[in-house]
């Protein structure tokens, strides 16, 4: 993609190299980097006129990003526009001879660092799985209460099921510590096709118990896709651009999300309508020859692995260098999700038993609450992380997501709509935050199996936040009040946990976590 403007000089045309030189920071050949983007580039052309001479400025940005290229294009578009005027101001500042423009703020958008060709082809092939991953595993939640009405199952009934779902975790870890024995790609291919496959045999189950253990298997591959694809993105990220991967892969799976609920009211056309869903869900099957042919290994597993297979170094991770890591992450795990499932999974039953949302009306809620919302979250996110430090970060907005989806369930009116739009803001924030340090606490040959372990225990919290507020709702009153008790949770965490783990930003993954392994034969980079 290019972008052209031309201006005319009142300076001879002999002087004008060494001025846009100075000015752009060119080299020799009138090239350099377009200011507010690391990937574009800027070249000078200049023509000698009677009055002076006429500079040409081109704005170019060659990298192509798969799957998203149409996003990525109007992102590029508006990056040029602005490094170009940017352009302009700094070359008629250095002929004027007064100061220059302010330095350009980067974009969220953009990254911080810059990615190769390769390094950007499979961020973006990485992502489209969290999407798929993400679409399939939100159809059970979106749908809880149409599924519920269809196969006659009542509030904790549906609960005990999320719950039961839940138990997957035990597949997923035996899926993270292949991906470090057998490597990253091959467990993102496996599971990216049993989400296809599962959500197939849900569209059509007959009964609510083979629905259940569809889910169950679902649940298992769409955890693995998740972890797995963040420990690999983080692996193939520069240094200084990890958390804004991490974003990235996060936007993708929330566009996964946004369609499960632009499908929701899908469901009000009749009983068994929810199943449509479902089949959309597998038709990405046809994906997965595309996804294998772009999806490469990763650098650092490669270097660990060499030739051969990785051998497993389970006890790596309760070693004194990184146990306390593990625990410290673990206990959050296991508490944030105390809140974040039965928070997320059984929403739309509160919204349509206590506060009398349609289909169509929670579709609407969550589309405008959540959407762009959560899209600034994740971005805010993926820039602080880097300039601030995950920890200030986490922190903050886990604190402030947890008090304000409280609020969501205790509220009424428009107080609900507004408490909604600012936590999921929040909630994104320290979601990415904290699952940025998950990838980044632990060395390459560890990194699979202890996001697994960890996975485990926030899967467990999850397990018990479902069963207390499906259990407790009816004691305390209402679904609403028993979700907002599991908040309890994540504020702990907030206060005397995260602090305690080590700053990660602005050091090299490879200090972060250094690896013991040495360095296999075959692989370099």
């Amino acid at each position: 993609m290019q972008r052209r403007t031309t201006i005319e000089l009142a300076v001879p045309a002999g002087e004008a190299p060494a001025i846009l030189r100075s000015a752009l920071d060119l080299d020799a050949d009138l090239r350099g980097p377009l200011p507010g983007d690391v990937h574009a580039e800027v070249r000078a052309t200049v023509l000698p006129t009677p009055s002076g001479c006429r500079v040409s400025v081109l704005a170019e940005q060659s990298l192509t990003v798969p799957f998203f290229g149409p996003l990525f294009r109007l992102v590029d578009r508006y990056a040029l526009r602005r490094g170009l005027r940017h352009a302009v101001l700094a070359i008629r500042a250095a002929v004027d001879g007064t100061a220059p423009p302010e330095p350009i703020r980067p974009s969220p958008v953009s990254p911080p660092a810059p990615f190769d060709e390769a390094q950007i082809d499979f961020l973006a092939t990485a992502a489209m799985c969290a999407a798929i991953a993400s679409f399939g595993a939100a159809l059970f939640g979106q749908n809880g209460d149409a599924i519920a009405r269809s196969f006659d199952v009542s509030d904790a009934g549906l609960g005990t099921a999320l719950a039961i779902t839940r138990i997957g975790v035990l597949m997923s870890l035996v899926a993270a510590v292949a991906a470090d024995r057998v490597g990253r790609r091959r467990v993102i291919l496996w599971s990216v096709l049993m989400v296809g496959v599962a959500n197939a045999v849900s569209g059509l189950a007959p009964s609510f118990g083979i629905f259940t253990g569809s889910q169950l298997v679902l649940r298992a591959a769409v955890n693995s896709a998740l972890v797995v694809g963040g420990i690999a993105v983080v692996e193939q990220a520069p240094d200084g651009a990890r958390a804004w991967a991490v974003a990235m892969l996060s936007l993708a799976a929330g566009a996964g999300f946004a369609l499960a609920v632009i499908l929701l009211p899908l469901a009000d056309g009749g009983p068994d309508t929810w199943r449509i869903a479902f089949g959309i869900s597998a038709l990405s099957l046809l994906l997965v020859p595309t996804v294998r042919r772009r999806l490469p290994e990763t650098a650092r597993f490669r270097r660990v692995a060499g030739d051969d297979r990785a051998p497993l170094r389970l006890r790596e991770i309760f070693d004194p260098a990184y146990g306390r890591r593990f625990l410290l992450l673990a206990t959050i795990g296991f508490l944030t999700s105390m809140f974040s499932a039965p928070s997320a999974q059984l929403t739309n039953r509160y919204l349509a038993d206590e506060r009398g949302f349609s289909a169509s009306g929670i579709a609407a809620l969550r589309g405008v609450t959540n959407g762009i919302p959560g899209v600034v979250g994740i971005l805010l996110a993926g820039r602080l992380a880097e300039s601030r430090g995950r920890r200030p970060v986490a922190i903050v907005s886990l604190l402030l997501g947890t008090a304000l989806t409280m609020a969501f369930f205790l509220v009424g009116g428009p107080l609900l709509w507004v408490a909604s739009t600012l936590a999921i803001v929040a909630a994104a924030s320290s979601t990415l935050t904290i699952g940025t340090m998950d990838a980044e606490m632990f060395p390459t040959e560890v990194r699979g199996s202890s996001n697994g372990l960890m996975l485990v225990a926030s899967v467990a919290g999850s397990a018990v936040g479902l069963l207390a507020a499906g259990w407790l709702s009816h004691p305390l009153g209402g679904l609403g009040r028993a979700i907002a008790l599991c908040g309890l949770g994540p504020l702990i965490a907030a206060v005397f946990l995260i602090g305690r783990l080590p700053e990660s930003a602005h050091r090299a993954l490879d200090e972060v976590s250094p690896s013991e392994v040495e360095p296999g034969p075959a692989t370099t980079g």
